[in-house]
């Protein structure tokens, strides 16, 4: 078991938290390789920015375009969505993420929701090069809301990357 990555919060032994800031808001996306995968609230990781781009120069997309990942920027907030799924589909979500092809690496962080703090794994793409984001994100929804929740927050805006 790896620390930060599970949570007592949830109460549910057998379960990881998951923050997504990226496609992975989309549940019908999430639960095509990570059938466990159930809501559990907005959430916003803070001290880090959403970036779009590649994992090396050059790279060509089936996507064509930039993948959405987060960096470190004190004062900058991420606001996405935290999932708990079932310890059997971390390695699919692993390799959904590309951790086995070296594009991204799984990190242990602190995200406020509006029942307290709670550890959740994420994901951070490595030997970043910044690009335009892919159409596909225009297909995400811009605002991400739960309607008993008061933490709605735009997730993307127009031009950020």
């Amino acid at each position: 078991e790896q620390k930060g990555f599970h949570s007592d919060v949830t109460g549910v032994v057998g379960r990881f938290l998951y923050f997504a800031y990226g496609s992975n808001l989309l549940k019908e996306r999430l639960q095509l390789k990570n059938p466990s995968a159930t809501f559990v609230s907005t959430g916003r990781l803070k001290d880090y920015k959403l970036r779009f781009g590649f994992w090396g120069e050059n790279v060509q997309s089936c996507w064509h375009g930039g993948s959405a990942t987060v960096e470190f920027s004190p004062g900058a907030d991420v606001w996405g969505v935290v999932w708990s799924l079932s310890d059997e589909d971390l390695i699919n979500l692993d390799n959904q993420e590309g951790v086995d092809a070296g594009h991204y690496d799984p990190l242990g962080v602190s995200v406020e929701t509006d029942e307290g703090t709670v550890l959740c794994r994420t994901y951070q793409m490595n030997n970043f090069h910044a690009a335009l984001p892919s159409p596909q994100y225009k297909q995400v929804p811009g605002p991400v809301f739960d309607s008993s929740s008061s933490s709605s927050r735009p997730l993307l805006e127009e031009g950020q990357n």
